[in-house]
C-alpha cells in the first residue's frame, strides 16, 4: 500500500511538471510575436486561409504566423483570435470573412484589417507606437483607434455596427450622392444624333465622427450614418460579447 501511494505521488509530481502552468490554471497559453507579427493565439472550429499569390486555401492552425495579403474564414461554429505586435487583440466570430491588408510589419508597421462581412472585437494595446495606424475597414467606412476596445458587426447587405467600450475611435464614411430625377414635361422636339458622355463613378461625401465610450452608431448600406447613441452594457449582452469581455479580463 505504501508503495502504491509512493508511486502515485512521484506520477502527479512529473505531470505537474511536464504540463505548463497556464493549462493547469485553465489559462490561455501565452504566444510570442515579434515585431511585424500576427500570431494566431486562439482558434476554435475550423479556419482557412488564402495567403497573398496563392490559389489554395489552407486550414489555420494555433501559433501560425498571418501577413499582409492574408484572406481569412471563419467558418460555422468557430472563432479567431489574432495577436498583434504590442500585445493587441483581433477577435473575429463565426462566419467572418477578412482581408488582413496590412499586419504591422515592414517600414510603416501599420495595421490595416477590412472587413468583409462578420464581426470582430477589437482590443488595442495603448503601448502602440503613435507613428503606427490601425484600422479595421468595411465597405462603407473606416474606424482608425489607439488604446481601445470596440466591436464591428458588418451585415450582409452592406450596413454595420459599430459599439465603442472603452476609449474612443474615429470612423470615417461615404455617403453616396443623391442621383437627380427625370422628370417628364410636354412632348418636344426630338433634337438629331450627339455624343454622350460614357460611364463615370458616381460622387461620394465624406464624413467623419467621434465615436465614444458606451456609444454605438449604425451605418446604413448606402454610406450615412446615424449620430452616436449611448448603449447599455445590458442590451448589448450575447454570447459573443461574454466571450469576449472574459478573454480580456484574462489576458
Amino acid at each position: 500500500m505504501k508503495y502504491k501511494l509512493i508511486l502515485s505521488f512521484f506520477f502527479i509530481a512529473m505531470l505537474t511538471w511536464l504540463i505548463p502552468g497556464d493549462l493547469l490554471a485553465g489559462r490561455p497559453l501565452t504566444v510570442k510575436v515579434d515585431k511585424g507579427e500576427a500570431v494566431v493565439s486562439h482558434l476554435e472550429g475550423e479556419v482557412q486561409v488564402l495567403p497573398q499569390g496563392k490559389e489554395t486555401w489552407r486550414i489555420l492552425r494555433e501559433k501560425a504566423n498571418l501577413w499582409g495579403g492574408d484572406e481569412i474564414v471563419v467558418g460555422s461554429n468557430s472563432r479567431l483570435e489574432i495577436t498583434l505586435a504590442g500585445d493587441s487583440r483581433l477577435r473575429f466570430a463565426e462566419e467572418t470573412h477578412l482581408h488582413l491588408e496590412r499586419a504591422g510589419a515592414g517600414k510603416s508597421a501599420d495595421v490595416k484589417v477590412h472587413l468583409v462581412v462578420g464581426r470582430t472585437w477589437v482590443k488595442v494595446s495603448k503601448t502602440m507606437g503613435l507613428k503606427r495606424k490601425f484600422e479595421i475597414s468595411c465597405d462603407n467606412a473606416v474606424t482608425g483607434v489607439r488604446g481601445t476596445i470596440y466591436r464591428l458587426n458588418v451585415h450582409r447587405d452592406a450596413s454595420a455596427l459599430v459599439r465603442v467600450y472603452e476609449g474612443e475611435i474615429s470612423v470615417t464614411g461615404a455617403t453616396k450622392a443623391m442621383e437627380t430625377e427625370t422628370t417628364l414635361g410636354p412632348p418636344s422636339k426630338i433634337t438629331g444624333p450627339h455624343k454622350i458622355t460614357g460611364p463615370h463613378k458616381v460622387s461620394r461625401e465624406e464624413w467623419t465622427m467621434i465615436i465614444r465610450s458606451m456609444q454605438q452608431v449604425y451605418i446604413r448600406a448606402d454610406g450615412s450614418a446615424d449620430k452616436p447613441q449611448a448603449f447599455s452594457a445590458e442590451e448589448d449582452r450575447d454570447a459573443w460579447v461574454d466571450w469576449n469581455r472574459s478573454r480580456d479580463r484574462v489576458l
